[in-house]
């Protein structure tokens, strides 16, 4: 006897949490998402997305057991920016089964529909300030720091379901060794003609960190105003993401352009801490995971670039090209092994091209799709 319930007590939100562990049991490229993390982003009142959205888990029971779970969310900031009456999905996990697909979608949708929504699109948790996108190409391994990952059959089932491609995003990796020196050669002269227009690159001052992160925040909102689905970061929102980034922070691989004081661009790449987190058995830092966590933070040898913005009117300066050049050079100085850039427009060249022509090579595919309701 299948049973579907709204999530609304502290057991009910372990269960969510805990789903895809089971469901994933065995699979050797899952990684668990720390228990507490997702509990306090689950939370009303632990993040600050509820303060002007809201959002509905639903679980799907057979015979006692958890097949599977998914988050309505509505997003309200989002249909402000975009004058829109859309919808999101997020946080879904099933079993192969498109009866139990469909009655996850099902609720979800009138959830969506009760408050005036015309349009459901995801998987977004959250929105695309936080993790987004199905895996559709890329399956054999496990993902970097902040990535989905998903079994190959989601697709099929959304598709079953009405759901079309919406955007499709880029993942790209880099290999240590595999950049060109003449893209080096390259940036260095491109760094001394910025240097002519004052514009210069430095490293994040970890001793001025909030006023630093303040400056950053302005050009991240500005930077991706006009990517697909973007909606500015609240100061909030945008300081709960630094000080959880904070904790991980290598200052070398936090990258700042600046002309005459004024931030006009950064990247960001973070260790891949999944190295760790894929040890951690079902994301609990107790008894042993903390230990795991401290004990093999300086082993990590792989990095995602996350973070890369340039505000309008300091585009196609090269300062794109500039930024990541930076990060493999002292990617490459560590002696680390890998580094991916996620994730990416599918048709922004703009981003795309400089990460080639560094050595990036495509690698993995991620869709949000959509579907009227």
């Amino acid at each position: 006897m299948r049973e579907l319930i709204k999530v609304s007590d502290k057991k009910a939100l372990a269960a969510f949490v805990d789903f895809p562990h089971e469901l994933y049991a065995g699979d050797v490229n899952y990684v668990p998402e720390l228990f507490i993390a997702q509990r306090d982003l689950l939370t009303p009142g632990k993040h600050p997305f509820y303060e002007h959205s809201e959002i509905q888990l639903f679980l799907l029971y057979d015979g006692g057991k958890v097949i599977g779970r998914i988050a309505a969310i509505n997003n309200t900031n989002h249909n402000k920016v975009y004058e829109s009456k859309d919808g999101f999905f997020g946080f879904f996990d099933c079993i192969n089964d498109a009866a139990a697909a469909k009655q996850l979608f099902e609720a979800a949708q009138e959830w969506l529909k009760e408050r005036g929504l015309t349009k459901v699109l995801g998987p977004v948790n959250f929105s695309t300030n936080e993790v987004c996108g199905l895996l559709i190409e890329g399956f054999d391994g496990p993902p970097v720091a902040m990535m989905p990952y998903n079994a190959q059959y989601y697709l099929p089932l959304l598709e079953q379901m009405g759901f079309r491609k919406n955007v499709d995003l880029r993942a790209y990796r880099y290999t240590a060794g595999t950049y060109s020196d003449r893209s080096v050669k390259l940036m260095g002269r491109i760094e001394e003609r910025l240097k002519r227009n004052d514009i210069i690159l430095r490293k994040i001052n970890m001793k001025k960190f909030k006023e630093e992160c303040n400056a950053v925040r302005e050009v991240y909102n500005k930077a991706w105003d006009k990517n697909l689905g973007f909606v500015p970061m609240t100061d909030k929102e945008f300081d709960y993401t630094a000080n959880d980034l904070k904790m991980i922070l290598d200052p070398e691989f936090c990258i700042l352009a600046e002309q005459h004081g004024k931030i006009v661009g950064f990247a960001l790449a973070i260790p891949d801490i999944n190295q760790i987190l894929i040890k951690i058995k079902r994301g609990r830092l107790f008894p042993t995971g903390l230990i795991k966590l401290l004990a093999n933070k300086k082993k990590i040898d792989g990095i995602r670039i996350l973070l890369l913005g340039v505000v309008d009117g300091y585009r196609k300066m090269g300062i794109e090209a500039c930024l990541y050049g930076r990060i493999i050079k002292h990617f490459e100085a560590k002696k680390m092994k890998y580094a991916e850039a996620s994730w990416t427009l599918d048709h922004n060249d703009l981003i795309n091209k400089p990460i080639e022509d560094i050595g990036g090579k495509l690698y993995r595919k991620y869709r949000i799709l959509e579907k009227a309701i």
